[in-house]
Protein backbone atom coordinates (compact mmCIF):
# COMPACT_ATOMS: atom_id res chain seq x y z
CA UNK A 1 0.00 0.00 0.00
CA UNK A 2 1.24 3.35 -1.19
CA UNK A 3 2.32 5.17 1.92
CA UNK A 4 0.86 9.02 2.48
CA UNK A 5 3.49 11.62 1.59
CA UNK A 6 4.84 13.20 4.25
CA UNK A 7 5.72 17.31 4.52
CA UNK A 8 9.04 17.00 2.69
CA UNK A 9 7.59 15.41 0.01
CA UNK A 10 4.84 17.75 -0.52
CA UNK A 11 7.08 20.65 -0.87
CA UNK A 12 9.24 18.73 -3.04
CA UNK A 13 5.87 18.56 -5.09
CA UNK A 14 4.89 21.98 -4.76
CA UNK A 15 7.95 22.51 -6.38
CA UNK A 16 7.42 20.47 -9.38
CA UNK A 17 3.80 21.59 -10.24
CA UNK A 18 5.39 24.84 -10.05
CA UNK A 19 7.73 23.99 -12.82
CA UNK A 20 5.31 22.50 -14.68
CA UNK A 21 5.68 18.84 -14.24
CA UNK A 22 2.29 17.76 -13.44
CA UNK A 23 2.49 13.90 -14.50
CA UNK A 24 5.33 13.02 -11.84
CA UNK A 25 2.97 14.55 -9.04
CA UNK A 26 -0.03 12.82 -10.22
CA UNK A 27 1.64 9.61 -10.24
CA UNK A 28 2.66 10.20 -6.54
CA UNK A 29 -0.28 12.23 -5.80
CA UNK A 30 -3.55 10.39 -7.37
CA UNK A 31 -4.16 7.64 -4.63
CA UNK A 32 -4.92 10.41 -1.73
CA UNK A 33 -6.77 12.78 -3.81
CA UNK A 34 -10.35 13.89 -1.90
CA UNK A 35 -9.42 12.14 1.45
CA UNK A 36 -9.72 15.68 2.89
CA UNK A 37 -6.14 16.47 3.30
CA UNK A 38 -6.06 20.53 2.16
CA UNK A 39 -2.65 20.41 1.06
CA UNK A 40 -2.70 17.31 -1.27
CA UNK A 41 -6.34 18.74 -3.01
CA UNK A 42 -4.84 21.93 -3.74
CA UNK A 43 -2.01 20.59 -5.37
CA UNK A 44 -4.45 18.55 -7.14
CA UNK A 45 -6.36 21.39 -8.06
CA UNK A 46 -3.43 22.58 -9.82
CA UNK A 47 -2.03 18.87 -11.20
CA UNK A 48 -5.28 17.99 -13.08
CA UNK A 49 -5.71 21.42 -14.34
CA UNK A 50 -2.08 21.09 -15.77
CA UNK A 51 -3.15 17.80 -16.96
CA UNK A 52 -6.33 19.23 -18.62
CA UNK A 53 -9.06 17.23 -16.00
CA UNK A 54 -11.31 20.45 -16.70
CA UNK A 55 -13.92 18.32 -15.17
CA UNK A 56 -12.13 17.00 -12.03
CA UNK A 57 -10.53 20.27 -11.26
CA UNK A 58 -13.30 21.99 -11.25
CA UNK A 59 -15.06 19.72 -8.60
CA UNK A 60 -12.43 19.86 -6.88
CA UNK A 61 -12.04 23.21 -6.44
CA UNK A 62 -15.67 23.69 -6.38
CA UNK A 63 -14.65 21.90 -3.12
CA UNK A 64 -12.43 23.38 -1.23
CA UNK A 65 -14.22 26.96 -1.50
CA UNK A 66 -17.21 25.38 0.07
CA UNK A 67 -15.06 24.13 3.01
CA UNK A 68 -13.71 27.83 3.21
CA UNK A 69 -16.58 30.06 2.22
CA UNK A 70 -14.58 33.05 4.14
CA UNK A 71 -11.20 32.39 2.11
CA UNK A 72 -9.95 33.77 -1.06
CA UNK A 73 -11.03 31.14 -3.78
CA UNK A 74 -8.71 28.55 -5.04
CA UNK A 75 -8.97 29.44 -8.02
CA UNK A 76 -6.94 32.25 -7.53
CA UNK A 77 -3.75 30.40 -6.48
CA UNK A 78 -4.85 27.94 -9.89
CA UNK A 79 -4.15 31.61 -11.56
CA UNK A 80 -0.69 32.29 -10.00
CA UNK A 81 0.37 28.80 -10.95
CA UNK A 82 -0.61 28.94 -14.82
CA UNK A 83 0.63 32.67 -15.09
CA UNK A 84 3.60 31.87 -14.05
CA UNK A 85 3.52 28.73 -16.59
CA UNK A 86 2.38 31.18 -19.13
CA UNK A 87 -0.59 28.65 -19.37
CA UNK A 88 -3.80 30.57 -18.42
CA UNK A 89 -5.91 29.02 -20.48
CA UNK A 90 -5.97 26.37 -18.48
CA UNK A 91 -6.92 27.93 -15.66
CA UNK A 92 -9.70 29.64 -17.66
CA UNK A 93 -11.16 26.60 -18.48
CA UNK A 94 -11.26 25.07 -15.26
CA UNK A 95 -13.19 28.33 -14.24
CA UNK A 96 -15.30 28.50 -16.01
CA UNK A 97 -16.64 24.81 -15.37
CA UNK A 98 -16.38 26.25 -11.81
CA UNK A 99 -18.75 29.05 -12.45
CA UNK A 100 -21.46 26.49 -14.16
CA UNK A 101 -21.07 24.21 -11.09
CA UNK A 102 -21.49 26.85 -8.36
CA UNK A 103 -22.73 30.14 -10.21
CA UNK A 104 -23.92 31.67 -6.64
CA UNK A 105 -20.65 32.11 -5.50
CA UNK A 106 -19.10 35.50 -5.94
CA UNK A 107 -15.38 34.24 -5.66
CA UNK A 108 -15.71 32.21 -8.43
CA UNK A 109 -16.66 34.57 -10.58
CA UNK A 110 -13.98 37.05 -9.40
CA UNK A 111 -11.68 34.64 -10.51
CA UNK A 112 -12.83 33.86 -13.89
CA UNK A 113 -13.12 37.73 -13.93
CA UNK A 114 -9.54 37.94 -12.79
CA UNK A 115 -7.81 35.54 -15.58
CA UNK A 116 -10.06 37.40 -18.40
CA UNK A 117 -8.78 40.63 -17.07
CA UNK A 118 -5.02 39.49 -17.27
CA UNK A 119 -5.67 38.32 -21.02
CA UNK A 120 -6.99 41.60 -21.94
CA UNK A 121 -10.85 40.90 -22.05
CA UNK A 122 -11.91 43.49 -19.77
CA UNK A 123 -15.70 43.93 -21.37
CA UNK A 124 -16.40 39.85 -20.26
CA UNK A 125 -14.80 40.29 -17.53
CA UNK A 126 -16.65 43.29 -16.16
CA UNK A 127 -19.88 41.96 -17.10
CA UNK A 128 -18.92 38.92 -14.56
CA UNK A 129 -17.83 41.11 -11.85
CA UNK A 130 -21.34 43.18 -12.17
CA UNK A 131 -23.11 40.15 -12.32
CA UNK A 132 -21.14 38.99 -9.01
CA UNK A 133 -22.28 42.61 -7.55
CA UNK A 134 -25.99 42.28 -8.83
CA UNK A 135 -25.55 38.91 -7.08
CA UNK A 136 -23.66 40.35 -3.70
CA UNK A 137 -24.32 44.16 -3.85
CA UNK A 138 -22.99 44.41 -0.37
CA UNK A 139 -19.60 42.26 -0.51
CA UNK A 140 -16.81 44.80 -0.32
CA UNK A 141 -14.46 42.38 -1.74
CA UNK A 142 -16.93 41.63 -4.99
CA UNK A 143 -16.76 45.87 -4.93
CA UNK A 144 -13.32 46.04 -4.52
CA UNK A 145 -12.86 43.58 -7.44
CA UNK A 146 -15.02 44.90 -9.60
CA UNK A 147 -13.23 49.04 -9.09
CA UNK A 148 -9.49 47.07 -9.86
CA UNK A 149 -11.17 45.92 -13.62
CA UNK A 150 -12.88 48.65 -14.48
CA UNK A 151 -9.32 51.13 -13.21
CA UNK A 152 -7.31 48.47 -16.14
CA UNK A 153 -9.62 49.20 -18.54
CA UNK A 154 -9.34 52.51 -18.14
CA UNK A 155 -12.71 53.51 -16.84
CA UNK A 156 -11.31 55.54 -13.96
CA UNK A 157 -13.64 57.75 -12.72
CA UNK A 158 -16.38 54.97 -12.29
CA UNK A 159 -13.50 52.69 -10.36
CA UNK A 160 -12.69 55.61 -8.24
CA UNK A 161 -16.54 56.20 -6.98
CA UNK A 162 -16.89 52.97 -5.68
CA UNK A 163 -13.88 53.29 -3.99
CA UNK A 164 -14.59 56.35 -2.24
CA UNK A 165 -18.24 54.67 -1.35
CA UNK A 166 -16.11 51.62 0.41
CA UNK A 167 -14.43 54.23 2.33
CA UNK A 168 -17.92 56.35 3.59
CA UNK A 169 -19.44 53.20 4.27
CA UNK A 170 -16.77 51.11 5.54
CA UNK A 171 -14.08 53.30 7.04
CA UNK A 172 -11.85 50.82 8.75
CA UNK A 173 -11.74 49.47 5.11
CA UNK A 174 -7.82 49.03 4.86
CA UNK A 175 -7.82 47.49 1.35
CA UNK A 176 -9.99 49.99 0.23
CA UNK A 177 -8.39 53.03 1.17
CA UNK A 178 -4.80 52.04 -0.35
CA UNK A 179 -6.93 51.19 -3.47
CA UNK A 180 -8.19 54.33 -3.87
CA UNK A 181 -4.78 56.12 -2.88
CA UNK A 182 -3.11 54.32 -5.69
CA UNK A 183 -5.82 54.77 -8.17
CA UNK A 184 -5.24 58.80 -7.20
CA UNK A 185 -1.91 58.25 -7.83
CA UNK A 186 -2.25 56.34 -11.32
CA UNK A 187 -4.19 59.33 -12.86
CA UNK A 188 -2.02 61.70 -11.24
CA UNK A 189 -4.19 63.28 -8.13
CA UNK A 190 -1.22 63.56 -5.75
CA UNK A 191 -2.76 65.85 -3.45
CA UNK A 192 -5.83 63.62 -3.16
CA UNK A 193 -3.51 60.22 -2.95
CA UNK A 194 -1.67 61.92 -0.37
CA UNK A 195 -4.52 62.61 1.52
CA UNK A 196 -5.70 58.89 1.38
CA UNK A 197 -2.56 57.42 2.53
CA UNK A 198 -2.50 60.06 5.44
CA UNK A 199 -6.00 57.92 6.67
CA UNK A 200 -4.56 54.15 5.85
CA UNK A 201 -0.86 54.48 7.18
CA UNK A 202 -2.11 54.61 10.67
CA UNK A 203 -4.03 51.36 10.25
CA UNK A 204 -1.47 49.45 8.72
CA UNK A 205 1.88 50.93 9.48
CA UNK A 206 3.97 47.95 9.02
CA UNK A 207 2.05 46.66 5.78
CA UNK A 208 5.03 47.02 3.55
CA UNK A 209 3.29 46.82 0.07
CA UNK A 210 1.12 50.25 1.54
CA UNK A 211 4.16 51.63 2.62
CA UNK A 212 5.46 51.12 -1.10
CA UNK A 213 2.93 52.27 -2.74
CA UNK A 214 3.31 55.22 -0.71
CA UNK A 215 6.41 55.77 -1.63
CA UNK A 216 5.38 56.00 -5.13
CA UNK A 217 2.87 58.83 -4.57
CA UNK A 218 5.44 60.78 -2.57
CA UNK A 219 8.08 60.25 -5.62
CA UNK A 220 5.38 61.26 -8.46
CA UNK A 221 4.45 64.38 -5.91
CA UNK A 222 8.28 65.04 -6.34
CA UNK A 223 8.67 65.16 -3.24
CA UNK A 224 11.75 63.06 -2.92
CA UNK A 225 14.09 62.92 0.10
CA UNK A 226 10.75 61.65 1.70
CA UNK A 227 9.76 59.25 -1.23
CA UNK A 228 13.21 57.63 -1.02
CA UNK A 229 13.35 56.73 2.55
CA UNK A 230 9.89 54.99 2.10
CA UNK A 231 11.02 53.34 -0.60
CA UNK A 232 13.28 51.12 1.56
CA UNK A 233 9.65 49.09 2.67
CA UNK A 234 10.08 47.36 -0.34
CA UNK A 235 13.02 45.91 0.58
CA UNK A 236 10.41 43.60 3.21
CA UNK A 237 8.89 42.01 0.20
CA UNK A 238 10.00 39.01 -1.69
CA UNK A 239 11.83 39.86 -4.98
CA UNK A 240 14.05 42.26 -3.28
CA UNK A 241 18.02 42.33 -1.86
CA UNK A 242 18.54 38.79 0.31
CA UNK A 243 22.08 40.35 1.35
CA UNK A 244 22.49 41.07 4.90
CA UNK A 245 20.66 44.22 5.88
CA UNK A 246 22.83 44.84 8.66
CA UNK A 247 25.89 45.99 5.86
CA UNK A 248 23.01 47.89 3.86
CA UNK A 249 24.76 51.08 3.02
CA UNK A 250 23.64 53.87 5.26
CA UNK A 251 23.31 57.36 4.01
CA UNK A 252 26.11 59.31 2.96
CA UNK A 253 26.37 61.88 5.55
CA UNK A 254 29.76 63.87 5.84
CA UNK A 255 30.61 61.53 9.00
CA UNK A 256 30.54 58.58 7.08
CA UNK A 257 33.71 57.70 6.07
CA UNK A 258 33.74 55.56 2.39
CA UNK A 259 37.97 55.36 1.78
CA UNK A 260 38.91 52.40 0.34
CA UNK A 261 34.96 51.06 1.20
CA UNK A 262 34.48 48.25 -0.90
CA UNK A 263 30.56 49.28 -1.85
CA UNK A 264 28.68 46.60 -3.97
CA UNK A 265 26.24 48.00 -5.85
CA UNK A 266 23.25 45.33 -6.44
CA UNK A 267 20.96 45.12 -9.65
CA UNK A 268 17.48 44.39 -8.66
CA UNK A 269 14.61 45.20 -11.15
CA UNK A 270 14.48 45.92 -14.44
CA UNK A 271 17.26 46.69 -16.87
CA UNK A 272 16.08 50.67 -17.01
CA UNK A 273 16.46 50.81 -13.09
CA UNK A 274 19.67 50.30 -13.61
CA UNK A 275 20.41 52.39 -16.55
CA UNK A 276 18.50 55.32 -14.82
CA UNK A 277 20.15 54.84 -11.69
CA UNK A 278 23.77 54.26 -12.76
CA UNK A 279 24.20 58.09 -12.51
CA UNK A 280 24.50 57.99 -8.68
CA UNK A 281 28.02 55.49 -9.03
CA UNK A 282 30.41 58.39 -9.71
CA UNK A 283 29.55 60.20 -6.35
CA UNK A 284 30.13 57.19 -4.15
CA UNK A 285 33.56 56.62 -6.41
CA UNK A 286 34.24 60.60 -5.29
CA UNK A 287 33.25 59.71 -1.92
CA UNK A 288 36.51 57.25 -1.63
CA UNK A 289 34.50 53.92 -2.25
CA UNK A 290 35.70 51.01 -4.56
CA UNK A 291 32.78 50.15 -6.23
CA UNK A 292 31.79 47.07 -7.57
CA UNK A 293 28.34 46.97 -9.55
CA UNK A 294 26.58 43.76 -9.92
CA UNK A 295 24.08 43.64 -12.92
CA UNK A 296 23.13 41.13 -15.60
CA UNK A 297 25.25 40.33 -18.53
CA UNK A 298 23.35 42.48 -20.86
CA UNK A 299 24.74 45.63 -18.98
CA UNK A 300 28.19 44.14 -18.11
CA UNK A 301 30.11 45.97 -21.16
CA UNK A 302 28.36 49.66 -21.00
CA UNK A 303 28.66 49.58 -16.93
CA UNK A 304 32.88 49.51 -17.57
CA UNK A 305 32.80 52.75 -19.19
CA UNK A 306 30.64 54.25 -16.30
CA UNK A 307 32.96 56.71 -14.24
CA UNK A 308 33.55 55.58 -10.67
CA UNK A 309 33.15 51.64 -10.93
CA UNK A 310 35.99 49.94 -10.29
CA UNK A 311 34.48 46.13 -11.51
CA UNK A 312 31.56 45.10 -12.92
CA UNK A 313 29.86 41.90 -11.53
CA UNK A 314 27.98 39.16 -13.20
CA UNK A 315 27.87 36.01 -11.35
CA UNK A 316 24.41 35.10 -8.99
CA UNK A 317 26.75 34.77 -6.12
CA UNK A 318 28.16 38.54 -4.48
CA UNK A 319 31.69 39.15 -4.27
CA UNK A 320 32.98 40.35 -1.08
CA UNK A 321 31.84 44.17 0.15
CA UNK A 322 32.19 46.29 3.65
CA UNK A 323 28.44 47.73 2.36
CA UNK A 324 26.03 46.66 -0.75
CA UNK A 325 23.72 48.64 -1.80
CA UNK A 326 20.50 48.18 -4.40
CA UNK A 327 20.62 50.37 -7.38
CA UNK A 328 17.06 51.71 -6.22
CA UNK A 329 18.46 52.56 -3.00
CA UNK A 330 21.10 55.04 -4.37
CA UNK A 331 19.24 57.96 -4.16
CA UNK A 332 18.52 57.33 -0.60
CA UNK A 333 21.71 56.85 0.55
CA UNK A 334 23.10 59.64 -1.41
CA UNK A 335 20.65 62.45 -1.21
CA UNK A 336 22.27 64.63 1.50
CA UNK A 337 25.26 64.79 -1.25
CA UNK A 338 24.13 68.03 -3.12
CA UNK A 339 23.53 65.74 -6.22
CA UNK A 340 19.65 64.46 -5.75
CA UNK A 341 19.30 63.39 -9.60
CA UNK A 342 22.91 61.99 -9.69
CA UNK A 343 25.52 63.14 -12.15
CA UNK A 344 24.43 65.02 -15.29
CA UNK A 345 23.84 63.24 -18.57
CA UNK A 346 25.81 61.85 -20.29
CA UNK A 347 26.84 59.59 -17.69
CA UNK A 348 26.55 56.73 -19.70
CA UNK A 349 29.15 56.17 -23.20
CA UNK A 350 28.76 53.89 -26.38
CA UNK A 351 32.29 52.44 -27.65
CA UNK A 352 33.85 54.74 -29.97
CA UNK A 353 34.51 51.45 -32.25
CA UNK A 354 31.23 50.03 -32.34
CA UNK A 355 29.99 53.85 -32.80
CA UNK A 356 31.96 54.14 -35.85
CA UNK A 357 31.07 50.89 -37.31
CA UNK A 358 27.38 51.70 -37.44
CA UNK A 359 27.99 55.28 -38.75
CA UNK A 360 29.62 53.62 -41.37
CA UNK A 361 26.81 51.20 -41.95
CA UNK A 362 23.94 53.35 -41.51
CA UNK A 363 25.79 55.68 -43.42
CA UNK A 364 23.24 54.64 -46.92
CA UNK A 365 20.64 56.46 -45.12
CA UNK A 366 19.58 59.75 -46.42
CA UNK A 367 17.15 60.77 -43.78
CA UNK A 368 16.57 61.65 -40.85
CA UNK A 369 18.00 58.20 -38.82
CA UNK A 370 14.94 57.94 -36.17
CA UNK A 371 15.39 54.53 -33.85
CA UNK A 372 11.89 52.98 -33.37
CA UNK A 373 11.27 50.50 -29.93
CA UNK A 374 7.45 49.78 -29.68
CA UNK A 375 7.12 47.66 -26.79
CA UNK A 376 8.57 46.61 -23.54
CA UNK A 377 9.18 43.21 -22.56
CA UNK A 378 5.66 41.03 -22.11
CA UNK A 379 7.03 39.07 -19.51
CA UNK A 380 3.87 36.71 -19.95
CA UNK A 381 4.42 34.60 -16.27
CA UNK A 382 4.92 37.76 -14.15
CA UNK A 383 0.90 39.30 -14.02
CA UNK A 384 1.44 42.45 -12.15
CA UNK A 385 4.58 43.54 -15.30
CA UNK A 386 2.49 42.15 -18.23
CA UNK A 387 -0.58 43.91 -17.20
CA UNK A 388 1.31 46.61 -16.99
CA UNK A 389 3.25 45.94 -20.43
CA UNK A 390 0.02 45.75 -21.69
CA UNK A 391 -0.92 49.43 -21.14
CA UNK A 392 2.66 50.86 -22.16
CA UNK A 393 3.56 49.31 -25.26
CA UNK A 394 1.88 50.09 -28.58
CA UNK A 395 1.13 47.35 -31.95
CA UNK A 396 4.11 48.60 -34.67
CA UNK A 397 1.46 48.90 -37.11
CA UNK A 398 0.02 51.80 -35.12
CA UNK A 399 3.27 53.58 -35.88
CA UNK A 400 3.08 53.96 -39.41
CA UNK A 401 2.60 57.12 -39.90
CA UNK A 402 5.62 57.62 -39.30
CA UNK A 403 6.63 55.55 -42.23
CA UNK A 404 5.14 57.96 -44.30
CA UNK A 405 7.27 60.92 -43.13
CA UNK A 406 9.17 62.84 -45.73
CA UNK A 407 12.82 62.61 -45.04
CA UNK A 408 13.10 60.15 -42.31
CA UNK A 409 14.66 56.28 -41.87
CA UNK A 410 13.21 54.47 -39.29
CA UNK A 411 15.52 52.04 -37.91
CA UNK A 412 14.01 48.98 -35.29
CA UNK A 413 15.92 49.17 -32.17
CA UNK A 414 13.23 46.57 -30.92
CA UNK A 415 14.34 43.10 -29.08
CA UNK A 416 12.34 40.20 -27.83
CA UNK A 417 9.09 38.37 -29.14
CA UNK A 418 7.48 41.85 -30.35
CA UNK A 419 10.48 42.01 -32.67
CA UNK A 420 8.52 39.59 -34.98
CA UNK A 421 5.76 42.15 -35.67
CA UNK A 422 8.35 43.51 -38.50
CA UNK A 423 7.50 40.25 -40.55
CA UNK A 424 3.38 40.84 -40.12
CA UNK A 425 3.99 44.38 -41.96
CA UNK A 426 1.89 45.24 -44.54
CA UNK A 427 3.53 46.57 -47.93
CA UNK A 428 4.63 50.77 -47.62
CA UNK A 429 5.92 50.33 -44.07
CA UNK A 430 9.88 50.79 -44.46
CA UNK A 431 11.79 50.10 -41.61
CA UNK A 432 15.42 48.93 -41.20
CA UNK A 433 15.92 46.00 -38.62
CA UNK A 434 19.33 45.52 -37.96
CA UNK A 435 18.82 43.82 -34.49
CA UNK A 436 20.16 40.09 -35.48
CA UNK A 437 24.11 42.05 -34.82
CA UNK A 438 22.59 43.54 -31.81
CA UNK A 439 23.61 40.99 -28.67
CA UNK A 440 23.77 43.65 -25.29
CA UNK A 441 23.21 47.25 -23.92
CA UNK A 442 26.72 47.71 -25.35
CA UNK A 443 25.41 47.01 -29.13
CA UNK A 444 22.01 49.08 -28.68
CA UNK A 445 24.00 52.02 -27.48
CA UNK A 446 26.49 52.15 -29.87
CA UNK A 447 23.60 51.89 -32.45
CA UNK A 448 21.49 54.54 -30.95
CA UNK A 449 24.72 56.88 -31.26
CA UNK A 450 25.00 56.61 -35.06
CA UNK A 451 20.95 58.20 -34.93
CA UNK A 452 19.28 61.48 -34.40
CA UNK A 453 16.42 60.42 -32.95
CA UNK A 454 14.89 57.85 -30.97
CA UNK A 455 11.08 57.55 -30.75
CA UNK A 456 10.40 55.14 -28.13
CA UNK A 457 8.06 53.96 -25.72
CA UNK A 458 8.71 53.80 -21.23
CA UNK A 459 11.12 50.93 -21.69
CA UNK A 460 14.41 50.39 -20.96
CA UNK A 461 15.53 52.25 -24.26
CA UNK A 462 14.58 55.78 -22.88
CA UNK A 463 17.15 55.22 -20.08
CA UNK A 464 19.62 54.50 -22.35
CA UNK A 465 19.03 57.00 -24.59
CA UNK A 466 18.68 59.41 -22.23
CA UNK A 467 21.73 58.22 -20.44
CA UNK A 468 23.87 58.49 -23.29
CA UNK A 469 22.27 62.12 -23.71
CA UNK A 470 20.44 61.76 -27.24
CA UNK A 471 17.26 63.37 -27.77
CA UNK A 472 14.11 60.75 -27.27
CA UNK A 473 10.43 61.25 -27.78
CA UNK A 474 8.79 58.90 -25.15
CA UNK A 475 5.05 57.76 -25.88
CA UNK A 476 3.81 57.33 -22.66
CA UNK A 477 0.96 55.71 -21.19
CA UNK A 478 -1.64 57.74 -19.19
CA UNK A 479 -1.10 56.02 -15.88
CA UNK A 480 2.42 57.02 -16.15
CA UNK A 481 5.50 56.28 -13.88
CA UNK A 482 6.18 58.24 -11.18
CA UNK A 483 9.95 59.30 -12.98
CA UNK A 484 7.89 61.42 -15.17
CA UNK A 485 6.14 64.33 -13.91
CA UNK A 486 2.34 64.56 -13.60
CA UNK A 487 1.03 67.75 -16.26
CA UNK A 488 5.03 67.89 -17.75
CA UNK A 489 6.40 67.12 -20.92
CA UNK A 490 9.88 67.43 -20.48
CA UNK A 491 12.64 65.25 -17.23
CA UNK A 492 14.37 66.55 -15.11
CA UNK A 493 16.45 62.57 -15.28
CA UNK A 494 16.81 63.18 -19.10
CA UNK A 495 17.04 67.13 -20.47
CA UNK A 496 16.65 65.95 -24.12
CA UNK A 497 13.75 63.85 -23.31
CA UNK A 498 10.03 65.04 -25.04
CA UNK A 499 7.21 63.51 -23.15
CA UNK A 500 3.75 62.45 -25.57
CA UNK A 501 1.50 61.13 -23.06
CA UNK A 502 -2.10 59.62 -23.63
CA UNK A 503 -5.00 61.23 -22.64
CA UNK A 504 -7.34 58.24 -23.13
CA UNK A 505 -5.71 54.49 -21.95
CA UNK A 506 -5.17 52.62 -24.86
CA UNK A 507 -5.97 55.51 -27.03
CA UNK A 508 -2.35 55.71 -29.00
CA UNK A 509 -3.71 57.11 -31.75
CA UNK A 510 -3.31 61.08 -31.35
CA UNK A 511 -0.47 60.21 -29.62
CA UNK A 512 1.73 59.02 -33.20
CA UNK A 513 0.02 62.20 -34.62
CA UNK A 514 1.54 64.43 -32.40
CA UNK A 515 4.89 62.54 -32.52
CA UNK A 516 4.80 62.52 -36.24
CA UNK A 517 4.63 66.40 -36.16
CA UNK A 518 7.32 67.16 -33.44
CA UNK A 519 9.15 64.72 -36.02
CA UNK A 520 8.38 66.34 -38.92
CA UNK A 521 9.58 69.69 -37.12
CA UNK A 522 13.15 68.21 -36.34
CA UNK A 523 13.36 67.08 -39.90
CA UNK A 524 12.55 70.16 -41.42
CA UNK A 525 14.46 72.04 -39.08
CA UNK A 526 12.14 74.22 -38.04
CA UNK A 527 12.72 73.09 -34.48
CA UNK A 528 15.87 71.70 -33.37
CA UNK A 529 15.82 68.39 -30.90
CA UNK A 530 15.87 69.83 -27.46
Amino acid sequence: MTSRPNEAALSRASLEVSAGNFSAVHALLAPFYGDGDVTIDRLALLVLSGLGDVEQAAQLAVRLADAAPDQVHPGHSLIETMGALDRRPAAEAVLRRVVELSPHDPRGLEALATVLVQTGRFEEALHLQQSALARNPHNQNVQLVLASMLSESGRYDEAIAILKRLCDRYPNNIAAHANLACLYTAVGAMDDALAIYRVVLPMAPQDPRIRLNHSIGLLKAGRFAQGWSEHEWRLQLPGHTTLPRATLLPNVTASLDLAAKRVLVTHEEGLGDTLMYLRYVPELARRGAVVTVMVPPALQKLAERVDGVARVWTESDAPDFDYHCPFISLPRALAVTGRPLGDPVPYLRADPALVATWEKRLSVLDGLRVGLVWSGAPRPTQTIPHMIDRKRSIPLETLRPLSGLPGIDLVSLQLGPPRDQIAALEKGFTLLDPMDDVNDMNDTAALMMALDLVVSVDTSSVHLAGGLGLPVLMLDRLDHCWRWPVGQRDSQWYPHMEIFRQTRLFDWKPVVRRVCERVRAIESSSAAPI
